[in-house]
């Protein structure tokens, strides 16, 4: 593109107010009020918050039903609606699918401790290079098939549910051997995504990457590790504000010890009045000879039972504690409709979260039907994951990606890598942590690659493509039909300018009004 082009494109993302501030900011859509458009866009902006981005199936599956029953399929995803084929035989392909979890850990921790053990000094480096850059790949195919999933998979709530909850229960893949880990990880909270909040904290509680990540193998009785009981209620249940003290996560810290990871498939030598306590699920292990059996008092209430059950009982009870379902559910509005939720939004789904045990559908149909959601849409700012997939669904619509290496690069470019964030508060889902000007400058040149045609989706074997621009052309279906009714004016006038169908792309993926969901 010409710099003209490239200044008029850039200037159209910051929005008009950058012009006069050096394209430095973002200006949010100047949508009516109501959540009731007169422009008849309502549906559009409801189906870009519900799915990752609309393109043109979702918007057809969309109008053969109502709305109700639009919702209630996702809310409620048929099991037996899958991946279009050619996206389902690539995740067959991948290498973290041809072997289960506990053999890829077993032989990587074996390949581990060869490497280390080499004694000549270049074949141990080469060795352990090798080993790092299949743990790599692993976790590469696992971030590959989560995109492939959000792209394509027609239970579209469901997916951003998996990715919030990664979010909320987050681990980093770059600690001991979580690479390997992570994937499996996503698919158990992917399972009970729509389900209820107290089997999604045990299902993350009791998972070996979770136990890693924050150190609970290392706790053990009379030697305390109080890293993960701090997160689970800080972080996963109470909250901050949650009215817990630092004596309650003392003791949770030991209601929590014993519960670790089997290194190896024989049991521990127990006594016997021990044995009948030892639980071995997958790779997740209760050592009741590390487990602390003495009385506890957890948020000022007695703790009773012993071991595994001790561990269940009280993960539940955090579950249901009235600050968890306050907590939760800020983050569910923060995630779905707007960076500072009021009480009118907050308020139904926290009494229906409560009424339903938990239940996330419940929750979640209770926020929909808020006033106060509807007139959210279409001014949720687009954190990079939901820029890009957003991109690349409305891009390519039906036509699968058969290389996700670009993509994936540039959540990493944007910040919002897949299972990268290093803290175990997640990544921020709020408008000023992904509108500074450089992020916008980068979302510049992705919305570039993606609109030339030219980005390397398409090719598996490193050679560029051929294609160029798969997407939008003028006469795009979508765009006439729908998409253009979002547009402003001056977005409009932008890209009746364009000297050719890449500058058109471009600018349109660039715009200020698809920034926001």
């Amino acid at each position: 593109m010409q710099r003209r082009s490239l200044v008029l494109a850039g200037c159209s993302l910051m929005g008009a107010n950058a012009l006069l501030s050096g394209c430095t900011t973002v200006s949010p859509p100047a949508w009516p009020a109501s959540g009731v458009q007169a422009d008849g866009t309502a549906e559009l902006r409801w189906l870009n918050r519900i799915t990752w981005g609309v393109d043109s199936a979702t918007l057809a599956a969309a109008r053969r039903v109502s709305r109700r029953d639009f919702l209630g399929a996702q809310l409620h995803p048929a099991s037996a609606q899958g991946l279009p084929d050619v996206v389902q035989s690539q995740i067959d392909a991948l290498a973290l699918t041809q072997k289960p979890l506990e053999t890829w850990v077993a032989e990587m921790d074996q390949r581990r401790r060869d490497a280390d053990a080499n004694v000549d000094d270049t074949a141990k480096k080469a060795a352990q290079q090798a080993y790092q850059q299949d743990m790599n790949q692993l976790a590469r195919d696992a971030a590959a098939r989560m995109l492939l999933r959000c792209l394509y998979s027609p239970h579209q709530l469901q997916e951003q549910l998996t990715w919030f909850w990664f979010n909320h229960f987050n681990v980093h893949q770059y600690k001991g051997n979580l690479r390997i880990l992570v994937g499996d990880y996503e698919s158990r909270l992917r399972a009970g995504a729509l389900g209820r909040f107290s089997d999604l904290l045990i299902a993350s509680a009791t998972h070996a990457a979770m136990i890693r990540y924050l150190d609970n193998e290392q706790n053990g009785v009379n030697r305390l590790n109080e890293n993960f009981a701090r997160e689970v209620m800080e972080l996963h249940t109470l909250g901050v504000d949650g009215g817990y003290s630092q004596r309650d996560v003392q003791e949770l810290a030991r209601v929590l010890t014993g519960l670790g990871i089997a290194a190896v498939d024989k049991p521990p030598v127990l006594r016997a009045a021990l044995q009948p306590l030892y639980v071995r699920q997958g790779l997740t292990e209760f050592n009741p000879a590390r487990h602390d059996m003495g009385s506890k008092l957890v948020l000022g209430v007695a703790v009773s039972g012993q071991g595994w059950t001790e561990i269940i009982d009280q993960l539940n009870r955090l579950a249901r504690h009235p600050a968890t379902s306050q907590h939760v559910c800020r983050r569910l509005a923060i995630y779905f409709s707007t960076d500072q939720p009021a009480p009118q939004l907050l308020a139904p789904m926290v009494h229906a979260f409560d009424a339903s045990g938990g239940d996330i559908a419940v929750t979640l149909q209770a926020m929909f039907d808020t006033p106060s959601f509807s007139a959210s849409l279409g001014r949720k700012f687009k954190d990079p994951m939901h820029y890009v997939v957003s991109s690349l669904r409305l891009a390519y619509d039906a036509k699968a990606i058969v290389n996700a290496g670009p993509a994936l690069g540039w959540l990493g470019r944007l910040g919002e890598a897949p299972y990268n964030r290093a803290t175990p508060d997640g990544y921020p889902m709020d408008e000023a942590s992904w509108s500074s000007s450089g992020q916008m400058g980068a979302r510049f040149d992705v919305a570039r690659a993606i609109g030339s045609g030219n980005a390397g989706l398409f090719r598996t074997d490193g050679a560029r493509p051929t294609e160029r621009a798969a997407f939008p052309q003028l006469s795009n279906a979508l765009y006439h039909e729908a998409i253009v009714q979002t547009l402003s004016e001056s977005t409009r006038r932008a890209l009746d300018a364009a000297t050719s169908p890449q500058e058109w792309n471009v600018l349109l993926l660039s715009s200020p009004e698809f920034m926001y969901r």
